[in-house]
């Protein structure tokens, strides 16, 4: 048996040098004669199904949202019930529900939503409570409402208001009101 030169190449002489292959790459040592090399797994196919799903999903919540939004910018000024069947009932029956029955939520669901604040017609109505609590069985009573200028879905009405005390002091005052028709006329401000 011979021994090889000592110091010198060992195995066989015909091999090619080793070469990195993606399957065994810089990290991986190269693969036994004999042996195929490391390889590998398949990467995972495509889920194009899925982000094709994914993304119709997306735009449909988006469409949904979006028309959700324009239902509720549009209805939100729909009158809810019928108003009134002309200009000076409508402000008649303001006027009584602010000045006769002192109904913060009477006198609102006769307002048009565009002018609807409750907060305006409570501190109203507070108002009225509270000239009522200072003079003596004060009186209010009102003109009818007189429509002064009425232009297809939109009315002037003015009235005087007068308030009677017991010790028979009177104020009178003046209101100018516009009125709007929706499904009914509606009283939108006071002025």
């Amino acid at each position: 048996m011979t021994q090889p030169p000592a110091g010198g190449p060992t195995g066989p002489t015909d091999l090619p040098p080793a070469q990195s292959s993606p399957a065994t790459g810089p990290g991986v040592p190269p693969a036994a004669p004999g042996h195929p090399p490391y390889q590998s797994p398949p990467a995972p196919p495509r889920k194009r199904g899925a982000l094709l799903a994914s993304l119709a999903l997306v735009v449909v919540l988006l469409l949904c949202a979006g028309g959700g939004v324009v239902a509720f910018l549009t209805l939100r000024n729909a009158e809810a019930g019928e108003g009134a069947p002309d200009p000076s009932v409508a402000v008649d029956d303001f006027l009584t529900a602010v000045y006769q029955d002192r109904d913060a939520a009477k006198a609102a669901d006769l307002v048009c939503t565009a002018a609807r604040d409750q907060d305006k017609i409570q501190a109203k109505v507070a108002e009225i409570e509270e000239y009522v609590s200072t003079y003596q069985n004060p009186r209010f009573r009102w003109d009818t409402p007189t429509v002064d200028n009425e232009t297809g879905d939109r009315a002037t009405v003015t009235t005087t208001v007068t308030v009677t005390t017991a010790d028979e002091k009177i104020a009178d005052q003046d209101l100018r009101f516009t009125v709007i028709r929706k499904t009914g006329w509606w009283v939108c401000e006071v002025s």
